[in-house]
């Protein structure tokens, strides 16, 4: 029996957790899945009520879950950076879920921005640095607001947190049938944190004969994710080139209606989610396109061992997709967020 937390925040995260809790009940019910699941009321509304936003004792009962699954984080009345550092980024940190897994794959029947490319060419995971880089909050500033103002951000990489992400990197790339791996960063100029990662990805490599490894600086692989993502396996970076480049990969895959990721403790709790942000003008209107928290779903699914009922949603997705009865899984498609989640659970049904 699995327990599952699930936070659906602000916005159009009731909308979308809805549909993605339902394809999860048809997927369990079909493969034999027992789970239970917790809901908490936190995002912008409690906050704005209360003054809290995740309370330890909330934090407390979220370590004894199985998995976590989120909807969407902001709120247009509280100050942008409030939610994001007290909800995401707390999670991550505090379990230490030090792997940002996003696929980027192109589905059957959806568009992309990119000429002449299709599924075969758009398909390859990145893996994301979760817990370092600018995101541990080092840095301050002085004479602020004035025109002497000072601010500094350090870039924080320890050997510990970059060898287990590109241990963990090279794992995956194995387990894929192309056996490849890109070390991705900015070392030509970043050369005292970055070096730290080119040599630690040659170190770990001599033990991966097996695995193909390559090496792009990061503004080169943005251009060839446009020209060239068929050249792309598995890809392992820093958080902040992490945080980046997945948002290119979400456009050449389609949208953020079809971008989910992973916040994963191999260890311990993890947590999964879309990527698009809370939407506050779009909330209870029954348009957003919720593939992605479905697709969040199949990938906690995977995460939890539960292949099978992982692999009937994952083809219930591509079916849908290709299906065309989606339409173009913008705002404006007239397809219902409610009448994609049907169509998906039916399919795994």
């Amino acid at each position: 029996m699995y327990k599952i937390a699930v936070l659906p925040c602000d916005g159009i995260g009731p909308e979308i957790m809805r549909e993605g809790l339902k394809v999860l009940a048809v997927a369990a019910e079909k493969h034999g899945v027992k789970y239970e699941t917790v809901e908490y009321d936190v995002g912008g509304e409690r906050y704005l009520r209360t003054g809290e936003i995740l309370p330890d004792s909330v934090m407390a009962e979220l370590a004894q879950m199985d998995a976590i699954y989120l909807g969407s984080v902001g709120h247009p009345d509280v100050t942008p950076g409030i939610l994001e550092k007290g909800i995401l980024l707390k999670i991550r940190f505090d379990f230490d879920q030090y792997v940002n897994l996003r696929p980027i794959k192109l589905y059957p029947g959806v568009w992309t921005p990119i000429k002449d490319k299709g599924p075969e060419d758009i398909d390859f995971m990145v893996i994301r640095e979760n817990t370092e880089d600018m995101y541990v909050g080092i840095g301050g500033s002085m004479k602020t607001g004035t025109p002497d103002e000072v601010a500094v951000q350090e870039a924080v990489y320890t050997r510990k947190g970059t060898e287990r992400i590109i241990r963990y990197a090279f794992e995956l790339a194995r387990k894929r049938p192309r056996k490849q791996l890109h070390m991705v960063d900015k070392a030509n100029v970043l050369t005292h944190g970055h070096g730290l990662w080119t040599r630690t990805y040659a170190e770990v490599g001599k033990e991966y004969p097996d695995i193909k490894q390559e090496h792009a600086f990061v503004d080169a692989c943005c251009m060839w994710f446009v020209k060239n993502p068929e050249w792309f396996d598995v890809i392992v970076t820093t958080n902040m080139f992490g945080d980046i480049i997945t948002d290119l990969g979400a456009m050449i895959q389609g949208g953020m209606g079809v971008a989910a990721s992973g916040n994963i403790n191999p260890e311990g709790v993890s947590m999964f989610e879309p990527i698009h942000g809370s939407a506050p003008k779009y909330t209870g209107k029954n348009v957003i396109c919720p593939i992605a928290t479905i697709a969040a779903a199949q990938m906690m699914l995977e995460h939890l061992g539960e292949t099978a009922a992982a692999a009937s949603i994952e083809t219930a997705i591509t079916e849908a997709l290709a299906s065309g009865k989606l339409g173009d899984l913008s705002t404006k498609s007239g397809i219902g967020t409610d009448a994609q989640g049907d169509l998906v659970a039916s399919l795994v049904r």
